[in-house]
């Protein structure tokens, strides 16, 4: 036999079955080479072994490893010479330097160094989830889990590219093809094979991945801005005895319904602090003063801060805690004294306030404590979001910070249960890490980390239509976790009622009408009925040749229209916050709608679309309610409804480089856009966020 170690080079695809004795390897290299019309290379020990065996009932010794090594190297080097595409490889040298480990505690270097230069393009690891076959040359089938575990860490421990394969034969057949077409296409683009694994462990469709690529070089469309939408042109208008007439309504209606209020919380308050930060980075105490610093930077958030730090609700929690760690503290300069406290306030070691979620930071000074979001989402549930004495309450949050939400709970939930007499059921869930994106630099290729590895960033807030689809509930409040004000629950809670009451007749309405189509009960007269609706009140517009259609294709038409989820929004008069708001805009099939648009979305350089985007009267929703049910009572799949074209490119820095990520379509933007959409203008106390620190010296969030 000759004795050579070295691995043929070649462009087919190479994938080598990885795994204990008895876990499918070989079934699956048959069934993929079958699947291909390849070939695949049998494990040149078993015949060797087999062999041994009847001659004289020898059994695999040290000795016998470098021969298997040289035998399966030759076998492996002539099956390739007649692979198409690809070869799967019933084992590999990795297997055979594992079992000389284990079984000898000793692996010649010559097998050793060949087993590590060998390439494949990928690993399937066997999982131990099959059945032990016995046969004259395999072990005894106790320890299996060890045994896996040391050909996993084997894989680990010299960074080969691998996939665990599990299930039945027929489970493990449909997962390794769909791998092995993602990989072809992956290596197509560009992509090695760790990046491939590294996106397969991340749990991102390789389909998202190439679409983002795709976006990427590309480019998203804009929004085509027909008009702002405005009071009696897309934007409902209601008076005070409307907004009780609808609140009454609501609460007239509650106990038959499941509600539930989500609030989307995920990520640390980094932004709210971000010019403080921005400080701390770029000023030395040493060497100008605050307000040298502050003109120079044209800072106002920064002069504004300090004059008015003694309103920050954590302003006695953090100067007592600096005059504990400066006993001198009191005869500072003032530029120490600001200096210090900012520093306190950031430290990792101490309040660390910038890498904690803001819903647990303290925004409001009440005369006997100081309250967080929380607290004031879990009042306000109690107040609106209840139904036969029980309130449901949904957090997204961020996995590494669900034990400070958990605890703050804890800490709140008494203090608001106890005198309402309202239980608060919690719930929690994380950003699917499917919906993160990749990251590339301005040549539209991948950005890695110092280690090689892919950068992800989070998919942004339109993730959180994945968490919404999750939700049982007839009806859900959303509202952002900062949208919280210290006074006027009574005002807050009317408002939000008020939506609610919109929200179930428009419900009953439509309801009605698709339940009379179920039921083969709508005749000519009424789909005229049906249509007015649609455009009146729900601010739907048909196609003109809908008087063309037959009555069958109509009634197919409106129930096709009417049969969404449902959203009323609130909107408030545009004062010059950044963000989007409310337009009719015309998508590339001609079609007229209302949707919520952001400013990123809109062609700027386009002066027409410029002016109707500087004529906006409102801005972006300060509350929705929604309605995820179907007339029967089913849940939509909310997937279905997303304008996936409706997606952001953002700028971000990652060590002083401009790199590019995809962010999905925002929440109540094009994650909604194909929904049922009531604008109704509420009040400005409504909204009132905490977007930087500075917001909680607005009156809303100060003691009255």
């Amino acid at each position: 036999m000759e004795k050579n170690l070295r691995q043929q080079k070649t462009t087919i695809i190479k994938i080598a079955l990885f795994g204990p004795e008895s876990t499918g390897k070989t079934t699956l290299a048959k069934q993929l080479a079958d699947y291909y019309e390849t070939e695949w290379v049998p494990e040149f020990a078993r015949d060797y072994l087999q062999e041994k065996w009847e001659e004289n009932q020898h059994i695999c010794v040290a000795d016998d490893m470098m021969p298997i090594a040289y035998g399966q190297t030759l076998l492996e080097n002539e099956k390739l010479t007649t692979a198409k595409k690809y070869l799967f490889c019933d084992t590999n040298l990795m297997v055979t330097k594992v079992f000389s480990e284990m079984y000898y505690g000793f692996c010649d270097p010559l097998l050793n160094e060949a087993a590590l230069k060998h390439e494949y393009d990928l690993f399937f690891l066997t999982d131990i989830d099959v059945p032990w076959e016995k046969d004259d040359i395999r072990d005894t089938p106790e320890g299996r889990e060890t045994v896996f575990s040391v050909f996993k860490q084997t894989l680990i421990d010299t960074k080969k590219p691998f996939i665990t394969i599990s299930g039945n034969k027929e489970c493990r057949l449909a997962k390794a093809t769909k791998i092995i077409n993602d990989l072809t296409i992956a290596k197509a683009n560009g992509l090695s094979s760790a990046d491939f694994v590294q996106i397969y462990n991340q749990g991102i469709p390789f389909e998202s991945i190439l679409k983002q690529l795709e976006i990427f070089k590309n480019g998203i469309a804009k929004s085509n801005l027909l008009s702002p939408a405005t009071i009696s042109n897309g934007i409902l208008s209601l008076s005070e005895s409307d907004f009780e007439e609808k609140a009454s309504f609501f609460d007239n209606q509650k106990e038959n319904l499941k509600i539930k209020k989500f609030v989307p919380a995920s990520g640390a308050a980094t932004r709210m602090f971000k010019f403080l930060i921005a400080f701390l980075n770029d000023f030395d105490i040493q060497k100008e003063t605050i307000n040298a610093y502050i003109n120079r930077k044209k800072d106002k958030e920064l002069a504004i801060f300090i004059v008015g730090m003694e309103k920050f609700p954590f302003f006695k929690s953090v100067d007592k805690k600096l005059r504990e760690i400066y006993p001198d503290f009191e005869s500072l300069e003032r530029d120490y004294k600001n200096y210090y406290f900012i520093k306190l306030l950031l430290s990792s070691d101490d309040f660390n306030f910038a890498n904690k979620p803001k819903a647990v930071l303290p925004f409001h000074q009440y005369e006997k404590h100081i309250a967080n979001p929380i607290e004031e989402h879990l009042n306000e549930c109690v107040h609106y979001a209840t139904s036969k004495n029980e309130s449901n309450l949904h957090f997204t949050v961020s996995e590494i910070h669900q034990d400070l939400f958990e605890n703050a709970v804890a800490q709140d939930r008494e203090k608001i249960e106890k005198p309402s007499g309202v239980k608060i059921n919690i719930g929690y869930s994380y950003q699917n890490k499917s919906t993160d994106s990749i990251t590339v630099d301005s040549e539209n290729k991948l950005v890695k980390d110092k280690n090689d590895r892919l950068i992800f960033r989070p998919g942004g807030h339109g993730a959180l239509i994945e968490n919404l689809n999750d939700l049982d509930a007839d009806v859900i409040f959303i509202k952002n976790i900062d949208n919280v004000i210290q006074n006027h629950i009574e005002q807050i809670t009317l408002y939000k009622k008020a939506l609610a009451g919109v929200l179930i007749k428009v419900q009953q309405k439509v309801f009605g009408y698709l339940n009379a189509i179920e039921n083969c009960e709508i005749k000519e007269t009424d789909l005229e009925e049906i249509v007015v609706f649609l455009e009146e009140k729900l601010n739907v517009f048909i196609n003109g040749d809908f008087n063309k259609f037959t009555t069958e294709n109509k009634i197919n038409k409106v129930k096709e229209l009417l049969n969404r989820p449902i959203r009323v929004c609130g909107m408030v008069k545009n004062e010059g916050e950044p963000g989007g708001g409310p337009f009719w805009v015309v998508n590339d099939k001609g079609i007229k709608s209302l949707q919520i648009v952001e400013t990123s979305q809109v062609d700027l350089t386009d002066k027409k679309q410029g002016e109707i985007l500087a004529q906006a009267t409102h801005f972006n929703p300060v509350d929705l309610v929604c309605g995820i049910k179907n007339y029967k009572k089913e849940n939509f799949d909310l997937l279905q409804f997303v304008d996936q074209k409706a997606g952001f490119i953002v700028e971000k820095s990652i060590e002083g480089k401009t790199v590019r990520s995809y962010e999905l379509p925002g929440l109540w933007n094009g994650s909604m856009a194909n929904w049922l959409t009531v604008f109704v203008a509420v009040p400005l106390i409504t909204f009132n966020p905490v977007k930087t620190v500075n917001d909680l010296l607005k009156a809303a969030h100060q003691p009255q």
